[in-house]
């Protein structure tokens, strides 16, 4: 297979609709885009180039890492992918202090970076909330819409009752604490089914980058669309019973929230902390949402 050169990346770009000046937000599995002129380097060079100097890029940069606490500066992100793990380290580029990570370079990096909930990971006062606010674009390469976060939000937003249960290792008043809270979360399969509305609604362009496909859209437009079918049917996301273990974890809390019980999030320091698995469903290669 020919390696595409960066400029010829950076038209491909500019050809599915990324818009100079914006903000942009990339979930990337560089395996489906690959070869390109300087690996995941070079696509991130031609991501800054397509929005130029006044555009803002983003990326997600969660932990890996349940156990122990997040550290921004040393703690990878591999389940993002190789251009998302290789974006936050890059000169300029701010990541945000959380295992809920994001990293982002431009004039609104830190902003959306700023100190966000860790027990509410993907609100509206998290990056990919604050991407949403922005009126931001949401580019997916050689990855679907299972891999995207803004999904979360919207879910988020539309106050749906099922989550999973899941825990994190932090540092609160220097001790190593055990935080469990309830994620708005699933197996995130379903979350394809944007496909099919955004283009029926003429709200998502699609294109080759490198040598995968690209499909980009409006964080708005997808927000909108999501609550739109969330309203109609609150679980559309989830997997009919039986199918998926995730969605049906999914659907425990839910029924535990429609008789009337709820699960909040504790702190629970001491000895516990660090003990136990913390299965998320995340996936290697920038599959993850």
């Amino acid at each position: 297979m020919i390696t595409l050169e960066t400029q010829q990346a950076i038209a491909q770009l500019r050809s599915v609709g990324v818009e100079a000046g914006g903000v942009l937000v990339v979930h990337t599995a560089f395996s489906k885009v690959a070869p390109l002129e300087g690996g995941p380097l070079g696509l991130i060079s031609a991501l800054r180039a397509a929005i130029g100097p006044t555009g803002t890029l983003v990326m997600p940069s969660m932990s890996d890492d349940d156990d122990h606490p997040f550290d921004a500066g040393t703690t990878p992100c591999l389940s993002m992918g190789v251009v998302a793990d290789t974006f936050w380290r890059l000169p300029g580029v701010l990541r945000s202090d959380s295992p809920h990570a994001f990293a982002a370079i431009g004039p609104k990096a830190a902003e959306i970076t700023a100190p966000h909930p860790l027990d509410v990971p993907h609100g509206l006062d998290s990056p990919i909330g604050r991407v949403y606010q922005m009126d931001g674009q949401v580019l997916l390469l050689g990855v679907g819409h299972d891999a995207n976060t803004t999904l979360h939000l919207a879910e988020n937003m539309a106050g749906v009752r099922y989550g999973r249960l899941k825990y994190l290792i932090t540092l609160i008043r220097g001790q190593l604490t055990r935080l469990e809270y309830v994620e708005i979360d699933h197996c995130c399969e379903n979350f394809r089914l944007l496909d099919q509305w955004l283009d029926a609604e003429g709200e998502q362009r699609h294109g080759i980058v490198g040598h995968g496909p690209a499909r980009l859209a409006r964080a708005r437009a997808m927000v909108h669309t999501a609550l739109v079918h969330l309203a109609e049917h609150e679980t559309v996301f989830l997997h009919s019973p039986g199918l998926c273990s995730e969605c049906d974890e999914a659907r425990a809390t839910l029924s535990a929230a429609a008789a009337g019980r709820t699960i909040a999030s504790r702190v629970r320091p001491g000895p516990e902390a660090g003990v136990g698995s913390n299965d998320d469903g995340r996936r290697g290669d920038g599959s993850s949402s």
